[in-house]
């Protein structure tokens, strides 16, 4: 497998460059909020709803004092303000009671398992928010798996897999050193761009004589526009 991973690594990146990180890697619980704001819906709307609370709030334990459909007001542009909002407060107070503050800096020096079992035990935090934090706030080779993610890794026949939790532990361990970040964000471009659930344009897909999808388009006429703003490495 990470044979297969290297060359499709290195087929992506010919294609799409090397994606660019975080000059300063994010906090933590930046990247666990901004994780939460992303889910079902595209990054643009929730970089902006992500912003919303950054600009409105000096910090996280402010969101504390109010309830949470005063923090959905915040967030509606990312969609199921609901949702989101109560699992950011419930997130927040679950730390302050747990840790007796706001912050999830001890994490830093534990280990990968430690991190993912320690993060998936609070409530509304799953297996990919857990990892995107240790990716992008902690710089450790680790893939989050999401449904381009997941879906590109079972076309290309990488995994076969039925749900995203399953492909990010059939690859954890397999990821060549390294590779991860590029991996990770060149994927979700394919996906977007080329790999669409419906009608693929795989003509022109950077991977596909790489591919093993049965349901290959023969022709393909679609020009997908670039599509290569990532929340996570944006997040301040």
């Amino acid at each position: 497998m990470k044979k297969k991973i290297r060359k499709i690594n290195q087929l992506l990146i010919e294609h799409f460059g090397i994606p660019p990180k975080a000059k300063k890697l994010p906090d933590p619980l930046n990247t666990i909020i901004g994780t939460i704001l992303s889910q079902n819906t595209n990054d643009q709307n929730s970089y902006k709803a992500y912003r919303n609370l950054k600009d409105n709030f000096k910090n996280w334990d402010e969101l504390t004092l109010l309830k949470p459909y005063q923090i959905e007001k915040y967030i509606k542009v990312a969609g199921l303000g609901k949702q989101k909002s109560k699992a950011i407060y419930e997130l927040l107070k679950s730390l302050k009671k747990k840790q007796k503050r706001i912050s999830l800096n001890h994490i830093k020096n534990i280990s990968d398992d430690k991190i993912l079992e320690e993060l998936t035990s609070y409530n509304g935090i799953g297996v990919k928010t857990a990892s995107c934090v240790l990716l992008f706030s902690l710089d450790r080779n680790i893939c989050p798996v999401d449904t381009h993610v997941h879906r590109t890794l079972n076309r290309i026949g990488i995994v076969k897999t039925n749900n995203p939790e399953k492909t990010f532990y059939e690859i954890l361990n397999k990821i060549p050193d390294g590779v991860a970040h590029s991996f990770h964000a060149n994927l979700i471009r394919l996906g977007r761009e080329f790999c669409k659930p419906a009608k693929p344009n795989c003509p022109q897909c950077p991977v596909n004589k790489n591919c093993k999808y049965e349901g290959k388009t023969i022709n393909s006429k679609s020009n997908y526009k670039k599509n290569d703003f990532m929340l996570l490495d944006n997040l301040s």
